[in-house]
């Protein structure tokens, strides 16, 4: 660490270090590095795209914009064709959490929105949005943020329309790996500025020209992400960048004070020096899991790119719209371009001084990671860092593959400690879950072992393999068993439906029965009601009888409370006709009919027995209701007809008495008034 500050120190003192001096510093800082197994240092044919500076190509006449540009969810259509649309317009927004916006890289109209042929390995046709450009190059209104007094939850949202994505090449969603919860647990930043791969120099150009802007970038990065320090990793082979970055970085430390602490440190040229996992080796020492991510153990990693563009959308406001890209290989002028997403690469190749005569294809990325481009007619994406337009003479076809010799070079060249041949035997034999069981997800495609490789195998193209079949294998496992946990979901559901309609079925019959019961209740209560009609009891009579049956929750005192009452109306009745005997007899004097008055006499004396038979009756259901809740036996129907004849009896000797009473009565009358 100290070396490394002494190194900034004499930068910013504006010494002119020559290759002597520069190549003492490097040592010393290869000293503090922590080197990683394996590797290869293929030629690296950087320096004939590094003799000039960055361009800014010209707009094209047409732009391509495929939606898929960025790992994750196609973004949503937004535009319509027609549409006329400004320059940083967003044409399509991000779709889900892992996803990124596409914006208008200059003003125009979309003119088509179809499946065009995209720069991908297999080389399907894709979605694509297709701008006319005006020429006029309008902006929309611009919104710069000012990230120092925004809050984060605030910057992330926003950053997530911006359509950043990771310019190393992985093309990750660059607001996905930032944390806005103040729950992140990321102590150190990253700045992968290794560019370990042969032909690429657009990192190296963009640290030598905008240094300024990449140390503003990180300084946002490591305020959203509440780092304690930032370590910017660059290999020995770029010495002007490296020497830009550390003035402009002791410049920002140097002009205020409580900020994070930054540095620059030289990590040797060896390729894959530029992997995450490895530059994070290099600087810190940490080894990363291979179940695990660097932020789980509190490490973040960006590109120089990345954070750059970062910068300019929170100063400036501008979305992601271009790159810089390097355009070298068999062309006549090597160098790096400051290129609009969707040019398309004829435009590219032209700037360059065009092709030359025996280019036969063209590779998207470097040589050892990169593919070729299914047409010479694609545009430009966010993961195009570089083109080579290739030769037979830059890229020899390979020879045939030829048996493995066990030499072991390939296992000697692997970064991550793999066994590679024996990988390659189980990929060939089609033993996926043997190459499973050797890690082979571990495997980062870097291209070492069929580097090194004496028999020509190539080695990663087995892998890769490998891995879509066990991917294919564990997807259609995962639908079968989606499948059949759908299909016991159906049948439990088939079979609680049955039970619900059962039970349904049996509450039903049970209502039914309930009603039958009750309706069965009532005809035997009519019945009752019309045989005791007949047999001359009066409608009150018989409801009261009935009432009196029905009410099984009756009290013994209740009852004979009942009896008491019936007892006392029968022989108010019996009294009261008693009473109204004489006026019968009076009124028998004034007409000549006796019999008149015996008939009268019978009518009254009727309603008396009827009141004296109900009253009985009351009295014996009243007697037989307290039986059986007092749960003793009721008397028999004999002792209550004969207690009903009696009273009718005691009843009739008054009628007779009362009758004698005013015969002697009217006798005696007579004789007076003779």
């Amino acid at each position: 660490m100290n070396a490394i500050i002494n190194f900034a120190n004499n930068l910013i003192r504006g010494a002119t270090l020559n290759k002597t001096s520069l190549s003492r510093h490097v040592t010393d800082n290869l000293n503090n590095i922590f080197k990683f197994n394996g590797g290869v240092h293929p030629p690296e044919h950087k320096a004939e795209s590094t003799l000039h500076p960055i361009i800014k190509l010209a707009i094209p006449e047409k732009l391509t914009l495929p939606l898929r540009q960025h790992v994750g969810n196609i973004p949503k259509l937004k535009v319509q064709v027609g549409d006329y649309v400004l320059k940083g317009q967003m044409l399509a927004e991000a779709e889900g959490t892992v996803s990124a916006a596409i914006h208008a890289p200059t003003s125009g109209i979309v003119t088509a929105i179809s499946e065009e042929i995209i720069p991908h390995p297999s080389g399907l046709p894709d979605m694509c949005i297709t701008l006319t450009p005006d020429g006029k190059d309008a902006w929309q209104p611009l919104q710069p943020i000012d990230w120092r007094t925004t809050a984060k939850k605030d910057l992330v949202a926003s950053l997530r329309s911006s359509g950043i994505v990771g310019l190393g090449g992985a093309t990750f969603p660059t607001h996905i790996k930032l944390r806005a919860d103040g729950k992140s647990n990321v102590h150190t930043l990253v700045i992968n500025a290794a560019e370990c791969e042969p032909y690429i120099t657009c990192d190296d150009m963009l640290m030598r020209e905008r240094a300024d802007e990449i140390i503003k970038g990180i300084e946002i990065v490591q305020y959203l992400l509440g780092t304690e320090k930032c370590m910017i990793g660059v290999e020995d082979n770029k010495p002007d960048a490296a020497s830009a970055m550390a003035r402009a970085c002791n410049a920002l430390m140097s002009n205020s004070t409580g900020r994070p602490a930054m540095s620059v440190k030289i990590v040797p040229t060896l390729y894959p020096s530029g992997d995450a996992r490895r530059l994070i080796h290099l600087l810190l020492g940490t080894e990363i899991p291979n179940d695990k991510r660097s932020t789980d153990v509190g490490i973040q990693v960006f590109n120089v790119a990345t954070v750059l563009a970062i910068y300019r959308y929170f100063e400036f406001g501008e979305p992601s719209i271009n790159r810089i890209v390097t355009m070298t290989g068999n062309v006549e002028t090597p160098q790096n371009f400051e290129v609009l997403f969707g040019t398309p690469l004829p435009t590219l190749v032209a700037a360059a001084g065009g092709a030359k005569a025996d280019t036969t294809h063209f590779i998207m990325g470097g040589p050892m990671m990169g593919f070729d481009l299914p047409s010479d007619q694609v545009p430009i994406t966010k993961a195009a860092n570089c083109i080579i337009a290739a030769t037979p003479s830059l890229f020899t076809p390979p020879p045939p593959a030829m048996p493995c010799i066990r030499c072991a070079r390939c296992a000697d060249a692997c970064p991550v400690n793999l066994q590679p041949q024996e990988l390659y035997w189980f990929a060939k034999s089609d033993n996926f879950e043997k190459a499973r069981d050797y890690n082979l997800f571990d495997c980062i495609e870097c291209g070492c072992c069929t580097y090194v490789c004496p028999s020509d195998i190539p080695l990663v193209q087995y892998y890769r393999y490998a891995k879509s079949e066990i991917i294919a294998a564990d997807k259609a496992k995962e639908a079968a068993d989606l499948a059949r946990e759908r299909n016991e979901f159906r049948l439990a559901r088939i079979e609680r439906e049955k039970l619900e309609r059962a039970q349904k079925h049996a509450e039903r019959a049970q209502a039914a029965k309930t009603e039958a019961t009750k309706a069965d209740d009532v005809k035997s209560d009519e019945t009752q009601l019309a045989n005791l009609t007949t047999s001359g009891q009066t409608k009150s009579e018989v409801a009261a009888s009935s009432s009196t049956e029905s009410s099984q929750g009756v009290t013994d005192k209740q009852a004979a409370i009942a009896a008491a009452i019936a007892r006392a109306k029968a022989q108010k009745l019996a009294a009261t006709s008693a009473t109204e005997l004489p006026s019968i007899t009076s009124a028998a004097t004034e007409t000549p009919h006796s019999a008149d008055v015996q008939v009268q006499a019978d009518v009254q004396a009727k309603p008396d027995k009827q009141a004296l038979i109900a009253a009985a009756i009351a009295r014996a259901k009243a007697q037989k209701l307290a039986a059986a809740q007092a749960g003793v036996a009721p008397k028999n129907t004999e002792s209550v007809s004969t207690t009903v004849q009696a009273e009718i009896n005691e009843i009739d000797a008054i009628r007779k008495k009362a009758k004698q009473n005013v015969d002697t009565k009217q006798t005696t009358e007579a004789k007076d008034s003779n």
